[in-house]
């Protein structure tokens, strides 16, 4: 219930200054951190935005910080700094080979690994969660299950229904030449756009346009600017960890692997960085390859790099789709002495679940010490692969 007060706060940070005033806001809802929103959580942000707006008057006046030394001042450091920030792309050789260099990604993720060493240093305060965190119990969480929404299974059957009407409706032979049309042209120089709206009229789908054009040119992945981040978090808290994952990894015979994944298309992928940063940080050789990934691609990585452990992260509220795949692929694959563990937004109901399938550990945004899953995993990884000697070493 602390995220209400924070919304408001977030809203009003973008709407108090007329010169500076956001002309669309779109604000969380208070729950995304337990699950996905129901329609009467996005009512309940929508209603702050609309009573500012219908029972203030601040739309009626002109900026109110005009002549404001503080904000002016704040203003110039925040200009001086960007711009700063903007000789520096431009030294690299621009926008693109920043990008493509890393550099952009790396400084994000270096950025919310700083932030990730203040909260666990206590540095920085964030209330309910490393300061205050006595509350009483809350009539919004007393049932969690219900306070989330829930995709109807039956969502997913429609949909792909409704594909396989539009598939069958269509003339396959002008869905073919569509397709062979665009292959030929992605194997010239020649501009994709005829061929592109071509395959629109045929009725191809996204995803068949989309594999033509991966077959020839490949998939890219963007730099994951975990390998040139700054991390270190609460460094005195780290070395135990550090000494334990190193003591494990003599134990074993070789250095510890993690493998951190994002399966499906789910495209937030801050909290997975900052699992791999730590990871590094805590003497593990991390394998990250970015998002978006299937259940195929992780497996595979996982028997090519050997690893000890997989840490998933989920964020879409897919994870009893797409965890039992992985689990399964991992069976069949023989390396049912790999752990699972999963990280996300996973209501406490479907983290029981996915413990009874296997998953040895689930991490949700109350669990903000990473310093604290390494250490987790650490035992998790001793609990599977050193069942002789199960505890951590001190």
């Amino acid at each position: 219930e602390n995220n209400v007060q924070r919304i408001v706060l977030e809203m009003l940070g973008v709407t108090l200054s007329k010169q500076a005033r956001a002309r669309a806001v779109q604000l969380p809802a208070w729950n995304e951190a337990l699950g996905l929103p129901r329609p009467w959580d996005q009512q309940w942000s929508l209603r702050m935005q609309q009573v500012l707006a219908y029972e203030t008057d601040l739309l009626e006046y002109d900026d109110i910080f005009d002549g404001s030394h503080v904000i002016e001042a704040k203003v110039a450091s925040l200009v001086a700094e960007a711009r700063a920030e903007l000789d520096r792309i431009e030294a690299l050789g621009g926008a693109v080979v920043a990008v493509e260099s890393g550099y952009l990604k790396g400084q994000l993720v270096s950025s919310h690994a700083e932030r990730r060493r203040r909260m666990e240093s206590g540095d920085q305060q964030i209330v309910g969660v490393n300061v205050l965190t006595e509350h009483e119990p809350s009539p919004l969480t007393e049932n969690l299950g219900e306070a989330i929404m829930r995709v109807d299974p039956a969502v997913e059957q429609e949909a792909i229904d409704s594909l396989q009407a539009w598939r069958s409706a269509r003339d396959a032979a002008s869905v073919e030449l569509a397709l062979a049309s665009l292959a030929a042209d992605a194997a010239s120089d020649r501009n994709l756009m005829e061929a592109s709206l071509a395959c629109a009229r045929a009725g191809v789908t996204t995803g068949e346009w989309a594999e033509v054009l991966r077959d020839a040119f490949g998939e890219y992945r963007a730099p994951t600017g975990v390998s040139g981040s700054v991390g270190a978090g609460h460094r005195a808290a780290l070395e135990p960890v550090r000494l334990a994952v190193a003591e494990t990894s003599r134990e074993l015979g070789t250095r510890l692997r993690l493998l951190v994944a994002k399966p499906g298309l789910d495209g937030h992928s801050n909290g997975a960085e900052q699992v791999a940063v730590a990871a590094r940080d805590a003497g593990f050789e991390v394998i990250y390859q970015g998002i978006r990934l299937t259940p195929q691609d992780i497996v595979s990585a996982a028997v090519q790099e050997d690893v000890h452990c997989i840490g998933l992260s989920i964020l879409s509220g897919s994870h009893l789709q797409l965890v039992p795949v992985i689990l399964d692929g991992l069976r069949d694959a023989g390396m049912t002495d790999v752990p699972v563990v999963l990280g996300g937004i996973i209501p406490e109901d479907d983290a029981r679940s996915l413990i009874d399938l296997g998953v040895a550990a689930v991490f949700t945004p109350k669990d903000f010490d990473l310093t604290e899953i390494m250490a987790h995993i650490l035992a998790v990884i001793r609990a599977r692969q050193l069942p002789a000697n199960r505890s951590t070493p001190a």
